[in-house]
């Protein structure tokens, strides 16, 4: 097996969202428009709000990608146009298959809204193949609880929400190969995690500092280490060689290699499709949300 180099450390950038939160913002950026099959990746948080203060994402629509909301802290409550609505709480994970279009609503729980609260987490936008864009929107939920968390290593947690650690694999199934890990390293220790051939890969740093890669890239807190694709099997190498714990995301997955098209809250493979989305928007196909 190979061992990944570094090919690119992107920095994030501040992006106003929703109602009026910031979020930190590794791609899409001038520096890096995506890293197929992953459209966006957004850091929001931590904040801490006073009562009153809290803002989100109200009413939006979306159509041809996946959204997965992943919380650290805080409680984020949601509904659609298709009825569902629930709650997503420290450590959990929601899976959003928008499909064919639904109309979605994303904000503070009702207590972080009247009381305040801190709010931390992140949303990451997977495409979907040309031939499931239009499939019927579904959810997967997943409290904390039910999400496998290993310890390969002594000093090295692993945290699988997609794909496969460490021979542990992920309850939540996906339209592509596609791996989503969240590694707490103690100070000192070091790690190597597989790659599936093709894959693309990256590492987005939240907490501490780290060196990956066989030429020990350093990547700092708001800081996404981009690695080669190989033809085979290979690994990815990294170590703690901060003060603190060092915690991170490492993504990975099979490029589609389609054409993509995108505006907004729609993601497809030609313009002629991202009007449609519109016409089929405005004209209330998508539904709309009507219960409190």
């Amino acid at each position: 097996m190979t061992t990944r180099t570094v090919r690119q450390v992107v920095n994030t950038v501040i992006q106003k969202e929703g109602a009026g939160f910031y979020v930190r913002r590794p791609m899409p950026t001038r520096s890096l428009d995506n890293v197929d099959p992953f459209l966006m990746l957004d850091h929001f948080g931590p904040t801490t709000y006073r009562p009153g203060e809290a803002k989100g994402a109200p009413n939006h629509p979306h159509r041809g990608f996946e959204t997965v909301s992943y919380i650290l802290e805080g409680t984020m409550q949601h509904k659609d146009s298709v009825g569902n609505s629930g709650l997503i709480g420290p450590g959990d994970v929601q899976w959003m298959t928008a499909g064919s279009g639904i109309v979605h609503d994303e904000m503070p729980s009702d207590e972080i809204m009247k009381n305040g609260g801190t709010m931390e987490g992140f949303q990451l936008w997977v495409n979907l193949p040309k031939k499931h864009k239009m499939i019927k929107p579904k959810y997967q939920e997943k409290k904390a609880s039910e999400i496998p968390v290993i310890t390969p290593s002594e000093g090295v947690k692993v945290k699988v929400i997609a794909g496969t650690s460490n021979s542990t694999t992920a309850i939540i199934t996906t339209h592509t190969p596609i791996m989503y890990l969240h590694f707490t390293l103690d100070v000192g220790k070091q790690f190597t995690q597989a790659i599936p051939a093709e894959f693309v890969s990256f590492a987005y740093v939240f907490r501490g500092v780290g060196k990956f890669g066989p030429q020990h890239r350093e990547t700092k807190e708001g800081q996404m280490a981009v690695f080669e694709v190989g033809s085979d099997e290979g690994v990815v190498e990294f170590e703690n060689t901060g003060t603190k714990p060092l915690e991170f995301l490492l993504l990975g997955g099979k490029p589609l290699n389609e054409p993509i098209a995108r505006h907004g809250p729609f993601v497809m493979n030609t313009q002629d499709e991202i009007q449609q989305a519109f016409m089929d928007y405005y004209s209330g196909r998508f539904g709309k949300i009507n219960f409190e």
